[in-house]
């Protein structure tokens, strides 16, 4: 298990103010005021049971996926929140002192956590990217270090599921047997969804192998699928398009008569739409990637969520309805 400590770019101000938050929980016990993704807890609470939570819902998904109905599983951040700059608010941190285990992306992807775990007292952390080949963010203030959306490719994905079930058996052995059948019955998921994923975008001509989205948060999957990145902001840093930003995509997508761009649904889309306007290109809608949907939505696992974007990806760069 990886115990982290404070991160060394924090503020001043930003350990003030968690100071407070911390206070605040201690003395008021907040209740929750965070919803998580719906399927990734269980529907009846029992407080026999160890408590596992996650950073997002992705990986509150697959946890759930391992942990079957032997742990109680929530995520801190709620469908449909930007993960990288998420501001915990004091009922995460009562919930997270009184859970067993924190499971983490890692990859400087949770900014906020070094110091949200650093509060806490005895409860340990697990980093679900450990293994994980990195790909570097290639521009921008956050340039050289690893890209964090690893669990864009299912090949990553197998290594998140390993790394949960080793942690799911660390934490509570009686029900070692639960957790690795239940690991090898979801890995075999995953492959066969890397299986149908390569076939798709297999159809994709490669000049027509353009990735355009508002977030370079596909590396992972574009290395898989042989495709190239174009985005306007190298990471969620700032969700703030700037002209020479947008300039540099606009003669990308011209230059190489990219038919259709995409944004993320945790990100406003409007910039990427007046790169649409300029280039004549088509908006094929907005991606997932930091957020399942909810359970009525288009990508309420992990899985769907794979599939949707490939689908959607494939549609759009072959000119199909989707």
């Amino acid at each position: 298990m990886t115990r982290m400590g404070f991160a060394s770019w924090l503020t001043t101000q930003n350990r003030r103010r968690l100071s407070a938050l911390m206070l605040t929980a201690a003395l008021f016990g907040c209740s929750s005021a965070t919803p998580t993704a719906e399927r990734a807890t269980p529907s009846a609470e029992d407080d026999s049971q160890k408590k596992v939570l996650t950073t997002f819902t992705i990986l509150a998904d697959m946890a759930q996926e391992v942990a079957g109905d032997e742990l109680q599983v929530e995520s801190i951040t709620r469908v449909g929140a930007e993960i990288h700059g998420y501001e915990p608010v004091p009922s995460d941190i009562a919930k997270a002192q009184n859970a067993d285990l924190i499971l983490a992306n890692g990859m400087n992807l949770e900014r906020w956590l070094e110091q949200f775990i650093g509060s806490l007292d005895g409860v340990p952390t697990v980093v679900l990217t450990d293994g994980v080949e990195p790909i570097a963010i290639a521009e921008g203030p956050y340039g050289g270090k690893p890209n964090p959306h690893a669990w864009m490719s299912p090949q990553n994905a197998l290594i998140y599921v390993e790394n949960i079930r080793q942690a799911f058996v660390e934490l509570d052995p009686e029900n070692a047997e639960t957790y690795n059948t239940n690991a090898a019955a979801y890995s075999e998921q995953i492959k066969a969804i890397d299986t149908e994923l390569q076939s798709d975008l297999a159809d994709v001509p490669v000049s027509q192998r353009y990735l355009v989205s508002c977030e370079g948060a596909f590396s992972y999957l574009a290395r898989d699928y042989g495709l190239k990145e174009i985005y306007v902001w190298p990471i969620n840093a700032e969700q703030q398009s700037t002209p020479k930003q947008l300039k540099a995509v606009i003669d990308k997508v011209k230059a190489n008569e990219v038919p259709t761009i995409f944004c993320e649904s945790t990100v406003s889309d409007e910039s990427q739409k007046e790169v649409a306007k300029a280039t004549g290109s088509t908006f094929g809608g907005n991606l997932y990637v930091d957020s399942l949907s909810t359970a009525d939505g288009p990508v309420p696992t992990f899985l769907d969520l794979l599939e949707y974007d490939a689908n959607l990806i494939s549609d759009g760069l072959l000119g199909r309805d989707p």
